[in-house]
């Protein structure tokens, strides 16, 4: 048993952040402060991924939207009553995204993280094109399902060229809206396939996020569902994510091949050595750092 962690929502460019505390990968110079740190947990014995994000609309959150930046989205649709209305890009502003995803990848690289997570979840920015609750282009980027999958697959190309074959490389979606008119788990079967194609390794299947609503029920695993259809049809390997805090529960995930890895957020803010204590729950031998051997369960 083992985990991988890293920072997570790296932002591409500076007016894509979640909050304007973000840690970035949009400056050469957010190489040798990163690598720090991926060092150090590497000389712990952990592997580090990083997330690479843009916030789109939703950048700048607990301001609804108001920062250094104008929030920029598919369309001139706000988050929500409130919001700063974000300004649509162009397709040429389209094109300065795709190259800042690869940019972030390569400073990734340098800084020696072992695999990368493209975020299109959780209502940001690739998640904003992908949803028709949100995107109402009328180019090559709006309309149908593969044309609003089209920037994502270009953020993919971009980063997979570059980004090698031997490291893992991921894609977090929002597997369904939770809305009337929304992206759909039939829609994500499908981008995962192409999504597959496009040499991405892993689906992090995770929902909502796009609209500020509720999923129509919350419950230990109720995402599990969404990860095990996506395996199923489109035939790649899944993340399960979202109210997963038991050993017991994660096992079964995992056993009964409903995902091929169980990701875990607030449990590990809470529980920092949820790992030690759920391979002692599960019978199963993991190293415990040296200098907490002496507290070690019998």
């Amino acid at each position: 048993m083992g985990s991988v962690r890293g920072p997570e929502a790296e932002a591409i460019e500076p007016r894509g952040r979640i909050t304007v505390h973000d840690l970035g990968l949009w400056d050469d110079a957010h190489i040798e402060p990163l690598s720090r740190i991926v060092q150090l947990c590497r000389n712990a014995g952990a592997a580090m991924a990083v997330q690479l994000a843009h916030a789109g609309r939703k950048a700048f959150t607990p301001a609804q939207g108001v920062g250094p930046q104008q929030p920029v989205g598919p369309s001139a649709i706000p988050q929500d009553e409130g919001w700063v209305v974000p300004e649509a890009l162009s397709a040429e502003e389209i094109g300065t995204i795709i190259n800042a995803f690869r940019a972030a990848a390569r400073r990734a690289l340098e800084a020696g993280f072992a695999a990368a997570e493209i975020h299109g979840a959780h209502g940001y920015l690739l998640h904003e094109f992908l949803s028709p609750l949100s995107n109402q282009r009328a180019d090559e980027y709006g309309g149908s399902l593969a044309n609003r999958a089209r920037l994502l697959l270009q953020v993919v190309d971009a980063v997979r060229a570059l980004w090698p074959a031997e490291r893992p490389l991921l894609v977090r979606l929002s597997a369904t809206d939770w809305a009337p008119g929304g992206l759909t788990i039939e829609d994500t079967v499908q981008v995962a396939r192409w999504l597959k194609e496009h040499g991405v390794d892993l689906v992090d299947c995770s929902s909502g996020g796009l609209l500020p609503t509720a999923p129509p029920s919350l419950g230990p695993g109720y995402q599990v569902p969404l990860a095990e259809q996506v395996r199923r049809e489109a035939g790649i390997p899944t993340i399960a994510v979202g109210l997963i805090s038991t050993p017991e529960l994660a096992a079964e995930i995992i056993h009964n091949e409903r995902a091929d890895a169980v990701a875990l957020g607030r449990e590990l803010l809470r529980h920092p050595y949820w790992p030690l204590h759920a391979a002692h729950a599960l019978h199963e031998e993991i190293a415990w750092p040296e200098q907490y051997i002496r507290a070690r369960l019998g």
